[in-house]
């Protein structure tokens, strides 16, 4: 959890299970806060009453001992770190969620990283199964169903062992022999039933069973490793990879649509629980939410910026010694070098052309061999971020007093006569380049800034886990309609809409992209240059010219050939939900709602 505080910073919550409690001691606990230092405060407390076995020897006559008096101690644990995209930052909102029984192996403890975009009907399935669900966000509905699911296979191992079946058990005998079978793959297979969303979670039940399943399409990502002492699963590979001292390749990936369940007597399983869709990883885990030291994540991103460097260097003609190449935020530094690498590359190639050229032409001089040497990109650290916190995966309220203060500036290496080159590894909303960025940068005083984005521009909403839901917030989406309404075709906007609404009670998987039709009008760079106005703020003292740049889709493909999940770029979405989303985000901009679209 140390390690992946990267993916939530709102909140963090552990369980525990304890093996072979008797009858009368808790078996199962659950620690939750959405305080600050979500990771320090679950620990502090969880450690709290460890330290009289310091003095105690684990043996077995001791281990019930310790377990006892020690709350969190045991031999099963899940923990989550919260990334809120949806309900209020209450701590009955963070994960794990629990479902409790008196029987040991109908409690279950839930947490994961995932978006159902059928969450509300999901939730009236289980009305209609007779239940009476509290709560319709994507965790409980999911809980329930897994807990209804969990009981139905209890009731089918009972009628299979019970008193009135050939085996003939009861009592305690009864409980631990259907504890020891329940069949885990098979509760997810009924569970998952119409299931529509990128996810992956784990489970723990209070019997010691554990499993973590993994969305069909892949979309959302999920490692896992075996040693002689410990199986853990955690989103990424490099956690798992630093903290149990394992090369990266030793890390397995969970396949999708398939589940790991780990029982409770120590055997592994990894089965599919539901019909495969074709591959759609996020590639925007890899461009910005996942840590950046996964060695293929660091290529990519690299890669990334590489793509980039040629159309820059002809934004500043070539002008090397009058650029300055910076990058920000942090996470966007893997690409600054790839930029910078291969605009020098770029850069002394084109020099050693010319050079052989006048080689050729026996014109060639000492002024020239030492401009070789003396072209080089220009490359500082001008911004720095002066807190650990990510801004993109802040709550609104708290982002909005980060990006005013978050970014000091290195003066006196930008001058008024220079280009500064800004990378980003994302430009979504806009709101920090406009409310911070923009404004820092220009007390430096440079001729020109051009921010460049190692992403290509968000143009759809996400609805899989990254909280990219609101179509009106993405300054693309802002810039195509500032288009629209410049060029005077507001018709447009109402033809969308018409072609929105005649769809709304169509199931999604008949459904049309028809918000496309609004990014196809106009090509990137008239996208680029409106979008270069929105962020400009109004008040800024700077005169200079401003730029934006994004990647290309092709660019981004190239980057990563394996990471076809690119429909927040493309509208291409991987799943029939994701289509009725951006129907339902597009008509909520026009009633003018501010309202989730799933």
């Amino acid at each position: 959890m140390e390690k992946q505080r990267n993916r939530g910073q709102d909140g963090a919550g552990i369980a525990s299970v304890k093996f072979d409690m008797p009858p009368g001691e808790p078996f199962l606990r659950r620690l939750r806060t959405t305080k600050r230092n979500p990771v320090e405060r679950i620990f502090d407390a969880a450690t709290g009453d460890l330290d009289f076995l310091t003095d105690l020897v684990l043996d077995a006559e001791n281990e019930l001992t310790a377990k006892a008096r020690c709350e969190f101690l045991g031999e099963a644990y899940i923990g989550h770190l919260r990334y809120g995209t949806h309900s209020s930052r209450e701590v009955t909102n963070c994960h794990p969620l629990v479902r409790k029984d008196n029987t040991a192996s109908r409690n279950l403890a839930v947490a994961g990283n995932f978006n159902m975009t059928n969450s509300h009907q999901l939730f009236q399935q289980l009305v209609e199964y007779g239940l009476n669900p509290v709560g319709d966000s994507d965790t409980q509905v999911i809980l329930e169903r897994l807990g209804y699911f969990l009981d139905l296979e209890h009731r089918h191992l009972r009628s299979a062992m019970g008193p009135d079946s050939f085996l003939g058990l009861e009592g305690r005998e009864l409980a631990e022999a259907i504890s020891q079978e329940v069949n885990i793959v098979r509760i997810l297979s009924r569970a998952s039933e119409g299931w529509d969303g990128g996810y992956l979670f784990g489970g723990l039940l209070g019997n010691g069973d554990m499993f973590v399943c993994r969305d069909p399409a892949g979309i959302r990502p999920g490692f896992w490793i075996e040693t002689d002492d410990v199986v853990a699963v955690a989103s990424e590979r490099p956690p798992l990879s630093t903290v149990f001292n394992l090369p990266p390749d030793d890390v397995q990936p969970i396949p999708p649509g398939h589940v790991l369940v780990v029982k409770r007597n120590g055997t592994i399983q990894i089965e599919p629980f539901t019909d495969p869709l074709p591959e759609r990883q996020c590639t925007f885990e890899r461009i910005y939410f996942s840590r950046g030291n996964d060695p293929d994540i660091y290529r990519e991103r690299k890669q990334l910026g590489c793509n980039l460097a040629h159309r820059v260097l002809d934004l500043v003609d070539w002008k090397v010694s009058s650029t300055v190449f910076s990058f920000v935020p942090n996470t966007a530094e893997t690409a600054y070098l790839g930029l910078v690498q291969e605009a020098q590359r770029l850069v002394r190639e084109r020099q050693v052309a010319a050079v052989w050229e006048h080689v050729q032409q026996g014109t060639v001089n000492q002024q020239e061999l030492q401009q070789l040497q003396m072209d080089l990109v220009r490359s500082e650290r001008v911004a720095h971020k002066d807190q650990k916190l990510r801004t993109f995966i802040t709550h609104d309220e708290a982002r909005r007093d980060l990006v005013m203060h978050i970014y000091d500036i290195v003066r006196d290496i930008v001058t008024p006569d220079d280009t500064l080159v800004m990378i980003d590894d994302s430009i979504v909303r806009g709101t920090t380049l406009r409310e911070s960025i923009i404004t820092i940068l220009g007390r430096l005083n440079p001729a020109r800034i051009i921010i460049v984005s190692s992403a290509p521009p968000i143009c759809y909403p996400d609805c899989y886990g990254i909280d990219m839901s609101h179509l009106h917030r993405f300054v693309a989406f802002q810039a195509a309609v500032a288009l629209v309404e410049d060029a005077g075709e507001q018709a447009l906007l109402d033809e969308i809409e018409a072609a929105c609404q005649a769809q709304v009670d169509l199931p999604p998987d008949q459904m049309t992209n028809h918000v496309a039709r609004l990014f196809e009008r106009f090509p990137q760079e008239a996208l680029e240059n409106k979008i270069a106005e929105l962020v400009r703020p109004d008040d800024v003292g700077w005169k200079g010219r401003l730029d934006v740049v994004y990647q290309t889709i092709d660019g981004l493909r190239d980057a990563m050939p394996g990471y076809t999940g690119d429909w927040y770029f493309t509208g291409d979405y991987p799943t029939p939900g994701g289509l009725k989303v951006l129907n339902t985000a597009y008509l909520n901009w026009r009633r003018g709602s501010d309202a989730r679209a799933y």
